[in-house]
């Protein structure tokens, strides 16, 4: 791309055009001079461009405060400490490219890493249950220990669990936003957002200031699904925002995968009928990701660690507990009993396990991998 960031940035806001038209301008008019300089008859004769959509673009190419918006972005940037990836940089995302219509930009903080090729998207509905969480932590941890980067939203529920699962183990996550990187959304998120940036990346393909209008999040779910090698569907209701990612991995011709659910929950409606229409891939383990995407991803015996092995370190005695817990429900009371660990002493250990993010409590004192 020969149009230094500033220019682009004069097109990116231009609300009539989107990456296709920009490029078809781009590729009329070679130079800034010459396409900031077109008459209106010149832009005209650009393929698709009628004389309505000439006459809004020869007009904004006048606008001062179209002028001043972009020095206002340049100085965000600064501010923020981020910057701007344009289409053929090194670093932008290899998998994206290949979508039709990809972004012409990204606005990003934190790094992008060429391993990050290697990813998944984790998306699913806002409001969650105890299984959405349980089964999107345990599938995303046996991801992120293998190296896989996990992509999402960060929203409320199932985006917001599969983030932190990914971080908890040590491994990489990135976010991509419906709104500009200066607006955290939402706010309760703000503690992931600043790890996100220390350990992954955030991007968006909407300038500063941009509030996340519910128009905006189409146009952010098929970044999460063309930045991925496939994307894995947890819990989401017939008019989940998730079905939309799910509709663009396909129409990107990647792989959809769903986690089924309880039939009589609202909840699960979205993931059933997927796996149902033969839209998606049944899902229980990493494995059955990694399976399918073995070959993309180069994945040898020698990367997976068995379930089993847990992603972090333990003594000895946290191994020995560790060893009779199971991903199902397991009573504290039979955790003793088998490990032969005095309940009192049993308490501090399960404590500490969850501390390090291998196991959860849940209601009635059982505890359960995560």
């Amino acid at each position: 791309m020969k149009f230094p960031i500033p220019d682009l940035l004069r097109l990116h806001f231009i609300p009539a055009l989107g990456p296709a038209r920009i490029r078809k301008l781009i590729e009329a008019f070679k130079t800034p001079e010459r396409l900031f300089g077109a008459s209106l008859k010149e832009l005209m004769r650009v393929n698709g461009f009628d004389e309505t959509l000439a006459k809004r673009i020869f007009t904004a190419f006048r606008d001062d405060k179209l002028i001043q918006k972009v020095d206002n972005q340049l100085a965000k940037l600064e501010k923020y400490d981020a910057r701007i990836i344009i289409f053929g940089d090194d670093e932008y995302p290899p998998n994206l490219r290949t979508i039709y219509n990809a972004p012409l930009l990204l606005f990003v903080r934190g790094k992008l890493l060429p391993e990050d090729a290697r990813s998944v998207a984790v998306v699913g509905s806002r409001t969650t249950t105890e299984y959405g969480r349980l089964a999107t932590e345990r599938i995303v941890s046996e991801l992120a220990v293998r190296g896989i980067t996990i992509v999402s939203g960060m929203a409320s529920g199932i985006d917001t669990c599969a983030h932190w699962a990914a971080l908890n183990t040590g491994g990489r996550s990135v976010a991509v936003l419906g709104c500009g990187l200066d607006i955290v959304y939402p706010a309760s998120n703000v503690s992931l957002y600043k790890k996100l940036i220390q350990d992954g990346a955030v991007l968006s393909e909407f300038g500063f200031e941009t509030k996340p209008w519910p128009g905006n999040f189409p146009s952010r779910n098929r970044i999460i699904s063309g930045m991925t090698l496939g994307t894995v569907i947890v819990e989401a209701g017939k008019k989940s925002g998730a079905l939309i990612t799910a509709a663009a991995a396909l129409e990107q011709n990647r792989e959809v995968f769903a986690v089924p659910g309880n039939i009589s929950s609202t909840h699960s409606e979205g993931t059933n009928a997927l796996i149902r229409d033969s839209a998606a891939k049944l899902v229980l383990t990493a494995d059955d990701i990694l399976n399918e995407l073995e070959n993309q991803m180069k994945i040898t015996p020698s990367n997976r660690k068995t379930e089993e092995t847990p992603p972090v370190q333990l003594t000895s005695e946290e191994s020995a507990v560790y060893q009779f817990t199971k991903n199902e429900p397991v009573f504290s009371d039979e955790i003793a009993q088998k490990s032969g660990i005095p309940v009192s002493k049993l308490s501090s250990i399960l404590l500490t396990l969850e501390l390090k993010g291998v196991i959860r409590k849940i209601p009635g004192n059982k505890y359960i991998r995560v």
